[in-house]
């Protein structure tokens, strides 16, 4: 396996494979994927994708409801790339072969909430899976594509003038460099940080994080969207009820059949996902329910059987019959909008390194997502990558670099108990004090634990021998075997939970207003003072001039 490259796509979602898919087919590209097969939150899509393209739609109705969700916080020039790259964007998966629904000769359109027309494409109720499922093969045939997996980015390799020229990754059971003079982050969200999550084991933040510890400029982290309805049942994961079931005319009631999401917006179950979240939230406080209903019965048997196939068999699998039963639901952490701050082109802060899809924060979604906007920005800006020109005299390996030193290591018992413990205490921490509703005093009490606990990490002996890894240095963990590799894995995932969930908690606590999917308890109203990124560099914390409306 060669380990240079011109270009490494860290990722394997929809944002990671079809930027691989655009970029120039003569440059090298190695697809870096943790896991061996797909496994992403573009993966479990249910919604759909949006896209203007029905006669009674238009891009600037699709602009108009992108920015009313996003709160003020939208770059209007993002926005508008990417509502009219859209219709191109859908033509070129259904010439790939992604086979969405259709209503007769066209394209079948479905309503979510917060749009205005129907503009939703969807292929039954596993979207990701159609469109992952035909990237995947798309790539797996690229001549000048090498998957790399499963192979877990532990962090950026920067030449003396800070320019991106590679990672170190793990690999299997070995520890070593990758070089190339582009490397795109594509690694997804980071919902594994708290308890509740809709988020695949695999979305831990990383790309954020390792921009973040390599000194990228970040944006708006305290904007996590909390889907309203995950299946709540004893036992089973978050499970996602896709918002299309309620656009389709689903009801959300509580146990006595009352649909008490009009109490809090005039649109009920329709209104944007911040709004139905904290609905949901202040009516469980108030009731001491564990949760409450989505009645699906509304919904004609025929068009449900059609819709929603998926989950049907998921809510069987589970017990819950729901031609005949409302669906148990609670909100879980679903979609992080702010990340690593891109342009039109996806270029960081850091030259050479760019970012796409969930893990960059472009401006299209703002304060808040509009539903299914997400797996059209991992397209249309994805799409951009085409547009990469690579330096012919890129940077080889130099002498100062330390090709072929070989170090043995291993990991001690109390090392991987205290990566266990931590893993499992860090988002139970941050769903209590940065979820759905927030307050100063859980947010300040928890960034000092956290603290404590990343200080804890950071003294593990393992920590120690890999935060000083240098270029060329190849370490191997013994024993070789699938649960050494395991651990290095959890380490390196845990590293990036512990960093993000410190950067929402700080970022939560600086927003010292309430704005989409950032709610504060002490200050529950929109300060129009505030109508500012939230901006992070490193250790600082800053704020951006006002944004124009």
């Amino acid at each position: 396996m060669t380990d240079k490259f011109d270009v490494l796509v860290i990722g394997a979602g929809a944002a990671g494979l079809y930027a691989a898919l655009c970029l120039p087919e003569h440059l090298r590209v190695g697809s870096i994927n943790k896991n061996t097969l797909p496994v992403s939150a573009s993966d479990w899509a249910q919604g759909g994708i949006a896209a203007a393209i029905a006669p009674e739609d238009s891009a600037a109705l699709h602009v108009k409801d992108t920015l009313a969700a996003g709160a003020g916080l939208c770059d209007l020039e993002a926005v508008k790339f990417l509502v009219e790259e859209a219709p191109d964007c859908i033509d070129s998966l259904v010439k790939m072969g992604v086979a969405f629904d259709r209503a007769g000769p066209d394209l079948a359109l479905t309503l979510e909430a917060a749009h205005s027309r129907r503009r939703v494409l969807h292929s039954a109720d596993t979207t990701g899976k159609a469109v992952i499922g035909t990237l995947t093969a798309k790539v797996l045939s690229r001549q000048n594509i090498q998957i790399v997996s499963p192979a877990f980015a532990l962090s950026l390799w920067l030449d003396e003038s800070g320019r991106c020229q590679g990672i170190s990754a793990i690999c299997g059971n070995r520890v070593k460099w990758l070089q190339a003079p582009a490397v795109v982050l594509a690694t997804g969200g980071g919902g594994q940080v708290f308890a509740q999550t809709t988020n695949p084991s695999v979305s831990t933040g990383d790309g954020v994080a390792i921009a973040w510890r390599a000194g990228a400029l970040l944006r708006d982290l305290e904007f996590v969207q909390f889907h309203p309805t995950a299946l709540s049942k004893a036992g089973a994961p978050r499970f996602l009820i896709s918002e299309a079931v309620r656009g389709e005319g689903a009801h959300l009631v509580d146990s006595k059949g009352y649909r008490f999401a009009f109490d809090f917006h005039p649109s009920g179950e329709l209104a944007p996902r911040d709004v139905v979240s904290r609905a949901i939230f202040r009516h469980l406080q108030k009731t001491g329910e564990p949760h409450v209903w989505l009645d699906l019965r509304p919904i004609a048997v025929d068009r449900l059987r059609y819709r929603f196939p998926n989950i049907i068999q998921v809510c069987a699998d589970w017990g819950i019959d729901i031609f005949s039963e409302p669906v148990p639901v609670t909100p879980a952490a679903h979609y992080w909008m702010g990340g690593i701050v891109a342009d039109k082109f996806n270029q960081t802060s850091i030259p050479g390194l760019y970012a796409v899809g969930e893990t960059a924060s472009t401006g299209v979604h703002g304060a808040n997502r509009l539903a299914s906007n997400s797996l059209l920005e991992c397209l249309v800006f994805g799409a951009q990558m085409g547009l990469l020109e690579v330096s012919e005299n890129s940077q080889a390996f130099t002498d100062e670099v330390d090709v072929g030193e070989i170090w043995e290591k291993s990991i001690s018992p109390q090392e991987i108990e205290t990566i266990e413990k931590l893993r499992v205490e860090l988002p139970s921490l941050l769903w209590q004090s940065a979820g759905i509703c927030r307050g100063m005093r859980d947010l300040e009490s928890a960034i000092v634990q956290v603290e404590i606990w990343r200080q804890e990490f950071a003294s593990l002996p393992l920590s120690q021998t890999l935060d000083n890894l240098r270029p060329g240095q190849i370490i191997d963990f013994s024993p070789d075997n699938a649960e050494s590799s395991s651990v290095l894995r959890n380490w390196g995932e845990l590293g990036n939970l512990l960093d993000i969930g410190y950067l929402i908690l700080k970022s939560a606590a600086f927003r010292t207003e309430s704005r989409g999917g950032h709610y504060r308890v002490d200050y529950p109203l929109t300060d129009r003072d505030w109508c500012r990124h939230t901006l992070i560099n490193q250790s600082n914390w800053y704020k951006s001039g006002l944004v124009e409306d």
